[in-house]
């Protein structure tokens, strides 16, 4: 029985930090057209110009990007009993005490929220953004409209990022999960630990 198991592709692997980057691109950008305390950023962009003309492609790759990682992995992010117990036991989580929580698959109940939270956020912004687009389609729209679409827009993106935020710590904070996704293998023993019902799966042939 081989040592490591693989996790992520090296497909999948390109995909995620693909959007990783343009999530940063389009972050900062969009930050630099949000407050005029941050219009500094738009430096990064070529000016304020440009950036409001990169912002809305770089959201719109970032949000297509996002949709090959929702049709892989959607599949294993519905919540199940087990997730529901895995969330009752919150402080065995915080706590890290594993052995006391229900055998995780895949991914566990906090990861599942937060897929279904990232791809929520994710067309929200599509969305709206669309609807402020200047250049292309807001002249479609109404200004009530307009400004609604402006502040649900910024309401996602804050969500957005504070969701990518927890999901960088969760990464740092089990060990062995960011070198998941640099180098695609994890081991047996952190299979064991962290994703037993997975490891199971995949010494049967379905874990992917």
């Amino acid at each position: 029985m081989k040592k490591d198991i693989q996790r992520y592709t090296a497909n999948e692997r390109s995909n995620h930090w693909l959007v990783a980057i343009l999530f940063i691109l389009a972050g900062l950008s969009g930050l630099a057209l949000f407050h005029p305390a941050l219009f500094w950023l738009s430096q990064l962009f070529g000016g304020g110009p440009w950036t409001r003309i990169l912002h809305p492609f770089l959201g719109l790759a970032m949000f297509v990007f996002f949709l090959g990682l929702v049709l892989r992995f959607a599949h294993h992010n519905l919540l199940d009993r087990g997730d529901v117990q895995w969330l009752k036991q919150w402080r065995d989580v915080v706590g890290n005490r594993e052995e006391n929580l229900p055998a995780v698959g895949r991914y566990n109940a906090g990861q599942k929220l937060l897929f279904w939270t990232l791809l929520l956020c994710m067309l929200v912004l599509l969305v709206t953004g669309f609807v402020i687009w200047r250049q292309y389609f807001s002249a479609w729209f109404g200004i009530d409209v307009i400004r609604l679409a402006a502040l649900l827009h910024a309401f996602a993106a804050f969500v957005l990022i504070c969701s990518i935020i927890v999901h960088i710590y969760a990464g740092i904070w089990v060990k062995g999960s960011m070198g998941a996704m640099l180098y695609g293998w994890v081991s047996r023993a952190w299979a064991r630990k962290h994703h037993a019902a997975w490891l199971k799966s995949v010494d049967k042939g379905e874990g992917h």
